[in-house]
């Protein structure tokens, strides 16, 4: 069987940052697929599970409420808890969401109360939310890409 791409990704060297890490095409349409690394994988600790479930509610919020809600295809975590996936409509790079990451870690920052969608008739395991933790994972990816947004996997 053949490997697929993002296991063919020197995992060893990769570092926080902003992706590519796949295009996919069908007829005119291409979907673009964003790593939004948070953590070094294999060298620094995986992401506590209620804090990525705080972020994919209030990340996926954000994103679907956007001035770019018609593009956003997905946002969900990766299964090694080292980040998320945001797919997007378009042939795009990591500059042409920049901004829009960047709003969205803004949101969660800034976000109080209740979490959207975390109730039990919304969401199979409603009670798992973190929001201080998602904060704190937030706020170092946000001054990660503020100082040196990774744009290129490392080979």
């Amino acid at each position: 069987m053949e490997k697929i791409e993002s296991f063919r990704v020197n995992h060893l060297h990769l570092l926080p940052g902003l992706y590519v890490s796949r295009k996919d095409r069908r007829d005119s349409v291409c979907v673009t697929t964003f790593d939004m690394r948070m953590t070094a994988p294999n060298a620094e600790p995986v992401m506590d599970m209620p804090a990525i479930h705080t972020i994919e509610h209030l990340g996926a919020t954000f994103l679907r409420n956007s001035a770019r809600r018609d593009e956003v295809v997905y946002f969900g975590p990766m299964g090694c808890r080292t980040g998320f996936y945001i797919l997007m409509f378009g042939d795009l790079c990591p500059e042409n969401i920049l901004d829009t990451v960047k709003d969205m870690c803004r949101f969660i920052l800034s976000y109080e109360g209740e979490i959207p969608g975390a109730k039990p008739e919304e969401c199979g395991n409603y009670s798992e939310q973190n929001l201080n933790m998602a904060k704190y994972y937030i706020e170092k990816y946000l001054t990660c890409l503020t100082l040196s947004p990774l744009t290129v996997y490392p080979e």
